[in-house]
């Protein structure tokens, strides 16, 4: 038979020049040679059956093939069903015939996997068993030679990139023969009916190899390892000429069987599409790229778990938020209350300072008051006798004089007890001092108390509530005359200075000085050690002086007495 198939090639040889060329592209699995003489019969054929034409076959492997139907290089192509799929759905090939073999397995259920290994080596009985192990085939593309095994073994839970030392080492496939036989790897992927055919030709001893979960399949006359799919088709490019297409089917179809291979109808490929679909390849690459309703649908149970975390998250972030604006609320109205509470203690003890100081206000009153009356009535009397008007205008200025002064005094302690709103300005602290001691001097000099001033030049100002500053003086000076109550000599002395950080204050007396267990509660609120006091004076003035940034502290004199100190920030601004 093969001298007859010779003879015709010889013959189609000899047809005119101008025979137009036919490239068939071939899948060459075995390598170049064996491809051309496995489809020798059927270029035969056809070159016979249509001597207008010259069949030649093209043996490339599978990216060669993929790449020249994609330039249009060949115009049909021979080659696996998983192959064949691929093209199809990138090219629009369309097979026009599947090959038969007689006796052989049926076109529908031709192609598999056998999975060769060593006889001898123990431990090997099925796929399962190849977790772990050096697996050889030929390439990651390979329909036959590695992606019918991934199928049957992803149905096993075992991926052959990660679970397993997978190598790819090329066409031909009696390479994975040679790695399986040489022990560089524990198995190797022969395309189903290759091992069969390598014992035939004497290349294989069956007695030192056998084949992993080996089953015999009634459609199939040798060993698989796995299912079985269509055989290879025989298909077109889109750019073929449909005519020429026509024509080539219909002598394939009409092809007799040589060396027990023909031609038949073409199969259904739909086993093929559902293992590329399984393994997400191919034209069913896209389902790896999963959509939000089947991410939503598969994963529903974990999003709905993240979606009450999150409502969850949201809610305590809203409680949290409320729960924050509402106490703040709260702190803001209690410091507010606080301050008015605060503003109302410095009220009434200014009015309770003024109240100590009254009967000695009152007497600094009644002095420009008498002097008032004293020179009315000396104008009366030179009114009556008509005479000396120069003595009467000049008794005139001095009650103005006089009822001026009495005025000035009650300003000053209508300023100093009124309700009234902090009012921070920049100011000179000497000056402070200055009118405190007048509103003080009156209580002092009733009290035989004498007042010594050490005023500083040149102080840089303050920014400061005048009239909080002046309380503080009243009653850091009336504490401290207070405390001279039963000495003979009594000085208070005032100074003022600049210091480390702003300006100093020090209010001193020759008192017998604080009690030990005194000192560390002198400015707790209600804390005092007169018989009468309400134990608010020091309390508010240190809090008055905290307010302005400063600090309020008291010591105990080394050569006798006690002293008050507090320290203002500087203002910006020029000095007075």
């Amino acid at each position: 038979m093969r001298l007859m198939i010779l003879i015709l090639l010889c013959f189609t040889f000899t047809v005119p020049a101008a025979a137009a060329e036919v490239r068939v592209g071939v899948l060459a699995y075995r390598g170049a040679e064996r491809a051309e003489q496995d489809w020798l019969g059927t270029l035969a054929h056809l070159n016979t059956s249509l001597p207008q034409h010259r069949f030649v076959a093209v043996p490339l492997d599978l990216p060669g093939l993929t790449q020249a139907v994609e330039a249009r290089q060949v115009d049909f192509v021979i080659t696996n069903p998983g192959h064949y799929v691929e093209l199809e759905s990138l090219f629009h090939t369309t097979r026009i015939a599947t090959v038969e073999s007689i006796p052989g397995p049926s076109p529908g259920m031709a192609i598999g996997s056998a999975v060769l290994v060593r006889a001898d080596v123990p431990g090997l009985r099925g796929l399962a068993d190849l977790r772990g192990k050096r697996l050889a085939a030929v390439a990651p593309d390979a329909f036959g030679g590695f992606r019918v095994v991934w199928r049957e073994l992803l149905a096993l839970n075992l991926d052959p990139f990660t679970q397993m030392d997978t190598r790819f080492l090329g066409f031909p496939m009696e390479g994975i023969v040679a790695a399986v036989q040489d022990g560089r790897v524990d198995a190797g992927i022969l395309r189903v009916c290759l091992y069969e055919q390598l014992v035939g030709e004497g290349q294989l001893n069956p007695d030192h190899f056998r084949i992993l979960s080996a089953r015999h399949v009634p459609e199939s006359p040798c060993l698989t390892s796995t299912r079985l799919y269509p055989d290879w088709p025989f298909a077109r490019l889109d750019s073929t000429d449909p005519a020429l297409a026509k024509q080539v089917g219909m002598a394939l179809l009409s092809m007799p069987m040589t060396d027990g291979q023909g031609w038949t109808v073409p199969v259904d490929y739909q086993t093929v599409h559902e293992l590329f679909r399984d393994l997400k390849i191919g034209p069913y690459e896209h389902l790896t790229r999963r959509s939000f309703t089947e991410t939503l649908r598969d994963n529903w149970p974990w999003l709905m778990l993240a979606a009450l975390g999150i409502l969850w998250w949201v809610v305590h972030v809203a409680r949290v938020e409320y729960l924050v604006r509402s106490r703040t609320d709260e702190l803001r109205r209690a410091h507010e209350s606080a301050r008015r509470q605060r503003d109302e203690m410095e009220h009434a003890a200014r009015l309770a300072l003024m109240g100590e100081m009254a009967s000695s206000l009152a007497h600094e009153i009644n002095q420009p008051l008498a002097a008032i009356a004293n020179y009315a009535r000396g104008c009366q009397r030179r009114l009556a006798d008509g005479s000396d008007p120069d003595g009467v205008a000049e008794g005139v200025g001095l009650i103005a004089t006089q009822a001026d002064r009495a005025a000035d005094i009650v300003k000053r302690m209508r300023s100093f007890v009124r309700k009234r709103l902090p009012e921070p300005q920049s100011i000179a602290i000497n000056d402070v001092i200055r009118d405190s001691l007048g509103l003080f001097q009156v209580l002092a000099g009733r009290a035989g108390v004498d007042i010594t001033l050490s005023l500083a030049d040149g102080l840089p100002m303050v920014t400061a509530d005048r009239v909080q500053l002046e309380q503080v003086l009243l009653n850091l000076m009336k504490n401290a005359a207070d405390a001279l109550a039963h000495r003979d000599h009594r000085q208070i002395t005032v100074t003022s200075k600049s210091a480390v950080g702003g300006l100093e204050v020090v209010v001193a007396d020759n008192g017998p000085g604080l009690p030990p267990d005194a000192l560390a509660h002198l400015f707790d609120p209600f804390f005092t050690t007169k018989k009468d006091g309400l134990g608010l004076g020091l309390s508010l003035s240190r809090s008055i002086i905290e307010a302005h940034g400063g600090h309020l502290w008291g010591e105990n004199r080394p050569e006798g007495g006690a002293r008050f100190h507090f320290l203002l920030p500087h203002a910006e601004g020029p000095k007075p």
